[in-house]
């Protein structure tokens, strides 16, 4: 909760800078668009303000995918190559239409250094994201689809007002599902179905729903 009040007072100093807003650049994308064919994170840094973009690789023999992050309000990319200057090699795609703030990297660089607020924000996302990748390796190396589902959920679920919501994925097809926990859409029904049946989950207009926050964390440490 503590981030999430920091998050907003950075994204607002992003938005009433005016050093910041004479140097950002707004970009808009739709769905279905790869931001990332036409940006250059070398030179240029990125805060996602609306919508979600997934950040992904693909096997181009196999064609199997694994969805490394889904960016929405508050995300920032790249954090790799604003600490090493490399080039990234992540594929993308918008699932909202997106609106992303371009920042020169000096700039952020220069954030980084000398402003408190955003130093403490960004040193914190990075240790998320960090941990988010330690995540993915063992639930990929050690646990069925069925376990990583109700992982990954845990890990998106928010406590508002004592009930749980599921956010940013709550809406996404099975095939991105399936693409997050390294699987494949049939094998991710089967786990959603199961977990319906367990009376974990409910979905409507495809959209998922928390049903049991509790049956969903006893699953969790099983």
């Amino acid at each position: 909760m503590e981030n999430k009040k920091l998050q907003t007072l950075v994204l607002k100093e992003l938005s009433n800078s005016s050093l910041l807003v004479q140097r950002q650049k707004s970009l808009f994308f739709e769905k279905g668009e790869d931001p990332l064919s036409s940006v250059d994170t070398q030179k240029f840094f990125y805060f996602i303000m609306e919508g979600k973009v997934k950040i992904y690789q693909l096997d181009l023999q196999t064609a199997k995918e694994q969805t490394l992050y889904i960016l929405s309000h508050g995300d920032m990319f790249d954090v790799v190559s604003l600490l090493d200057g490399k080039p990234n090699e992540y594929l993308s795609e918008v699932l909202e239409d997106a609106h992303i703030i371009q920042l020169p990297l000096s700039d952020v660089k220069e954030m980084i250094l000398r402003d408190e607020k955003f130093r403490q924000y960004f040193y914190s996302y990075l240790a998320g994201q960090l941990k988010s990748m330690e995540d993915l390796a063992v639930s990929l190396s050690f646990y069925d689809v069925y376990q990583r589902v109700i992982q990954l959920f845990s890990r998106f679920v928010h406590i508002h007002n004592g009930e749980a919501k599921l956010r940013v994925i709550d809406n996404l097809n099975h095939e991105d599902i399936a693409s997050m926990v390294g699987s494949v859409r049939k094998v991710v029904n089967r786990s959603l179905q199961k977990l319906k049946q367990d009376g974990i989950i409910e979905v409507s207009r495809k959209n998922i729903h928390i049903k049991n926050f509790q049956k969903l964390l006893d699953k969790l440490s099983i």
